[in-house]
């Protein structure tokens, strides 16, 4: 009889652990029909994650008891907790203006986790922190990095309780999560991996980069990318710096070091006799030192649609990197554009597509916006890699090596 009531509570605990850790709904209600990318995650395998880095590392086992805990967590905010959560972008919205919607369980304690963490109401339902805005409507909420979409947003809710517009399997296959290209009713997945020490996110073999990755980082460069004609194109349209495909410019190399100089700043005042007097002021500022070579066949027709585009001023300085002083020259693979007060030789090519950048102590003492977990998180990167063969894109955050994987180190900042 023991054996059977045991029997039974377990397979009552089975059953839990299944609708609790592995069923899920599968529809995604809150995807619009005119998004163009979306940002999935699998809560539910984040779960499954986090507790096998817990279980597997007990010297964090006492800390959740003895932690001082400041405020109410996202778990007892009022907000419903999806099985995947859904961030968006729309057509014809700014590149950084990227939305989700989420329902509410409790509007009274949802009001109180915005007020614990620094959210300004700015009425009619609308709060802001910093570049993050949050509109409660009825039993939803809306969030995203900037409200110039929220009425449109706001007209679909009727929309999405009727129908579903895209299932978890379009995006995601097995992965934590994926970031989605949707173009012409085609989607475009490119699956996420958070492991012990890095985020990995990518389409193809990422083993084809691990290489040039290790190659890199024995440099003390703080960027040192490499683009073909393609990769051009598609980073510089990011920035509005678009590049006619008539200038023929078939690649670049780019090198930077970061370093401190002392800037001098003169202001002027008058004495009680109204004589000028000169005052100097030192501050300590960062700035790079780089070269960048664009290999180009038409290195004159090159140039002068950079002066066109005011890109060039009378001095031959490139303004359109706002590091100066700098210079633009021909040479015999096409322009050279570099910082004049430390010339230094770029390193050879590898002859791929890439960029890498790598975190430097001198960068982040500048960022002074951040709050302490979220300087935290970014002082614990160690680079940034980006590299593209063909249809093969993969894209790494290389974090330090440390005695906690990731999960459990942002729960600790």
């Amino acid at each position: 009889m023991k054996k059977k009531v045991a029997a039974f509570i377990l397979l009552i605990l089975l059953v839990y652990g299944y609708f609790i850790l592995y069923h899920r709904n599968k529809e995604l209600k809150y995807i619009p029909q005119n998004a163009d990318a979306v940002v999935l995650l699998d809560v539910k395998k984040a779960t499954r994650q986090y507790l096998l880095s817990f279980l597997g590392n007990p010297s964090v086992w006492g800390q959740s008891e003895t932690k001082d805990k400041k405020g109410m967590s996202i778990k007892d905010s009022g907000v419903k907790i999806p099985d995947f959560l859904q961030v968006f972008h729309l057509e014809k919205t700014g590149f950084s203006d990227w939305y989700c919607i989420l329902e509410l369980k409790d509007k009274s304690k949802f009001l109180i986790y915005l007020n614990q963490n620094g959210f300004s109401r700015k009425g009619n339902d609308l709060f802001q922190k910093g570049h993050f805005f949050i509109k409660m409507e009825g039993s939803y909420c809306i969030a995203g990095t900037s409200d110039s979409a929220f009425e449109n947003i706001k007209s679909l809710f009727q929309k999405f309780s009727q129908r579903t517009n895209f299932s978890s399997d379009d995006f995601i296959d097995g992965s934590l999560g994926s970031i989605s290209l949707i173009s012409n009713n085609k989607i475009r997945n490119f699956p996420i991996c958070l492991n012990s020490d890095n985020i990995e996110i990518s389409n193809g073999q990422k083993e084809d980069f691990y290489s040039i990755i290790d190659k890199l980082e024995k440099n003390n460069y703080f960027i040192d990318a490499e683009l073909n004609k393609g990769n051009i194109e598609s980073i510089t349209s990011v920035f509005n710096r678009y590049i006619s495909d008539s200038v023929q410019i078939n690649s670049l190399k780019a090198t930077a070091v970061l370093k401190q100089v002392n800037d001098t700043i003169i202001t002027y005042s008058y004495d009680d006799d109204f004589n000028e007097i000169e005052k100097k002021t030192i501050q300590k500022i960062v700035q790079p030192d780089y070269a960048i070579s664009l290999s180009t066949s038409h290195a004159d027709k090159a140039l002068q649609y950079f002066r066109n585009k005011k890109w060039v001023n009378a001095q031959s300085q490139f303004t359109a990197i706002p590091f100066q002083p700098n210079i633009i020259e021909k040479n015999p693979e096409g322009l050279e554009i570099y910082s004049t007060k430390k010339m230094f030789k770029a390193p050879n090519r590898f002859n791929t597509n890439y960029i890498f950048i790598k975190n430097k102590t001198l960068l982040f003492s500048k960022l002074k916006f951040l709050n302490s977990k979220e300087r935290n998180i970014i002082s614990d990167i160690n680079s940034i890699f980006y590299g593209n063969e063909g249809q093969k894109y993969y894209l790494r955050l290389q974090f330090k090596k440390g005695n906690l994987p990731l999960m459990l180190r942002w729960q600790n900042n």
